[in-house]
């Protein structure tokens, strides 16, 4: 990637992406609700994504995870209903780290095969790929009949009679069998593990509740949890060598990055030991979900990551901003807290686990989401990610059986969304199926995505927040209004967000520090063009009067200051 892009990541869920599948069940099988395959991601397909200024997709669910889909007629092994959630499964029950979800080939048997095909495709289309890594938990009934028989299966070799041991990948509950007490489905015989496995989400004894990951289990990276957390890591776990060697699989597939599930679940200690391995190899990225801001530092510093969510602080700030329970001037404190960092944080408003922004449990209006995307992805160097539909205004309000009606778009059922299908248009991408209110705002998300990649004045430039200067300012609203400059060599760019439901026109003052810092000239002409219309004018920015700008409703301006 040029020194000039910065990274926007797609996240796109292969199940449903290409689905065209209307008529759907609620808790459908594969047979009546369809999937999506490989095979959807076309090179048109592809050209269509990296259109919205796209650099990197991030293909969710790839890795082969339980589900309630018999395969067992292509020697996959059955699982039991009782540890999948969904008919589909969790993608995060991993229930193979060397195979491919068989839902999303057109041939299972080629199904390897065609997931190379779609790396390859995706590179064609000058864009990078990304997956999930999920190292904290696998499938209850884990096996693995891909990976190469001198490697052997996680647990093959474990001391299941003690609960801790540095050579175990799994944790125990000795002598204890598993209960499913809370009514898990299941089949003609109830699910049977002895002794009893410990579940991924630290549930450490036999009993796991319906709320719990109760269809996984956790892996053991040396860390003693019965014995007050005690570190074990030399020598270096079994764990830690069979790990490395996933992650060297898939970059060996042409992966150009992982996105690693819960990474604050396992010792920093491990990504310290594993990242800078796999990168001597191959020229990857590592992005952690991580939730502790009171250890971001440390898994960039210590893990080596490269990028870390930016949930609890910029993306839980903005969602209450874009849903009026929180003044605009509240965003300030989330840059403030990153001192040193801010370029190593990915923003985002959706992803697989949060809710949809147009859903009635967001903000009920795709809308929004425009304010929001232009604070997030304009305010620093730092990455972008949108999700699979959020750029249609999906408002994710679908019952599709295990998931329920919840916001989201299900990651556990087998389903299809209109939107997409609306705007995949039986492979036309044309879009001529969306509404007026559909095509705009894909095409407002597309102009801010392309701007915020290809500026050099965002891509490179530094950030300096206005706020504090206009708290008191009674021609700006703080409360409903968000502003800040950019400044790279003889560019200065002011951005201003509306999340108001209304038209606002406010006045901005610049105070006189702004220009001995940035160091640009007060009063000085400029070429001022507005990057969201193409629309050039001279204008000048000053200490003595506030700068005047009209904003419709839930929007934003990019104004572009070029001296000569």
């Amino acid at each position: 990637m040029k020194q000039t892009d910065k990274m926007i990541i797609y996240q796109v869920f292969p199940r449903w992406f290409g689905n065209m599948k209307s008529s759907l069940v609620k808790n459908g099988s594969l047979s009546e609700n369809g999937v999506g395959k490989f095979s959807a991601f076309t090179a048109m397909a592809l050209a269509k994504i990296k259109e919205l200024g796209t650099t990197h997709v991030w293909y969710t669910g790839i890795i082969e995870h339980a589900t309630n889909t018999d395969y067992t007629v292509y020697r996959i092994r059955k699982d039991h209903a009782a540890v999948v959630k969904g008919n589909a499964g969790s993608p995060y029950a991993i229930k193979d780290y060397y195979d491919v979800d068989p839902d999303l080939a057109e041939s299972v048997p080629q199904r390897m095969k065609e997931f190379e095909a779609l790396v390859k495709r995706t590179h064609e289309a000058g864009l990078k790929v990304i997956i999930d890594f999920v190292p904290n938990h696998v499938a209850r009934q884990y096996y693995s009949d891909a990976r190469m028989t001198y490697i052997d299966d996680l647990g093959q070799r474990d001391n299941t009679s003690k609960a801790f041991d540095i050579n175990n990948n799994f944790y125990y509950i000795p002598g204890q069998p598993l209960s499913l007490s809370f009514g898990a489905q299941q089949e003609d015989f109830e699910y049977s593990e002895f002794p009893a496995k410990v579940t991924g989400n630290d549930h450490f004894d036999a009993c796991p509740g319906k709320n719990d990951w109760y269809e996984t289990v956790k892996l053991n990276y040396g860390v003693d949890y019965v014995n007050g957390r005690t570190p074990h890591f030399d020598p270096i776990p079994d764990t830690w060598n069979k790990m490395l060697d996933i992650l060297l699989f898939w970059a060996g597939k042409g992966v150009d990055g992982f996105r690693c599930d819960m990474a604050e679940m396992v010792p920093v200690e491990f990504w310290n030991w594993v990242i800078p391995k796999v990168k001597q190899v191959h020229d990857v990225c590592f992005i952690a979900e991580v939730y502790n801001p009171a250890e971001y530092r440390n898994y960039i510093r210590n893990g080596h990551f490269d990028y870390l969510y930016d949930k609890v602080g910029l993306y839980d700030t903005v969602r209450a901003v874009m849903c009026n329970q929180a003044p605009a001037s509240n965003i300030s404190a989330c840059w403030k807290s990153l001192e040193g960092i801010q370029s190593n944080m990915l923003n985002f408003l959706e992803n697989h686990d949060e809710q949809r922004i147009a859903s009635l449990f967001f903000a009920g209006d795709p809308r929004p989401g425009i304010p929001g995307m232009i604070v997030s992805a304009a305010m620093n160097v730092n990455p972008v990610m949108i999700y699979s539909g959020q750029e249609l205004g999906e408002p994710g309000m679908d019952d599709e059986g295990f998931s329920g009606r919840d916001g989201r778009t299900t990651i556990f059922d087998y389903w299809s969304l209109a939107s997409l299908r609306n705007w995949i248009n039986e492979g036309a991408f044309d879009g001529g199926k969306l509404t007026p209110e559909q095509r705009h705002l894909r095409e407002t998300y597309t102009k801010i995505l392309n701007l915020v990649r290809t500026e050099p004045v965002i891509t490179q430039g530094d950030f300096y927040d206005l706020m504090y200067a206009n708290l008191d300012n009674p021609y700006f609203n703080s409360h409903r209004q968000y502003v800040f400059m950019r400044k790279y060599e003889k560019e200065v760019l002011l951005v201003i967000a509306n999340f108001d439901s209304a038209d606002q026109t406010v006045r901005i003052k610049v105070p006189d520090e702004v220009f001995k810092t940035l160091g640009f000239e007060d009063n000085k002409a400029a070429t001022l063009t507005d990057l969201m219309t193409g629309e050039n004018s001279i204008s000048t920015l000053t200490a003595a009067w506030p700068f005047l700008v009209s904003l419709p409703a839930y929007s934003g301006k990019m104004l572009k200051f070029a001296y000569f």
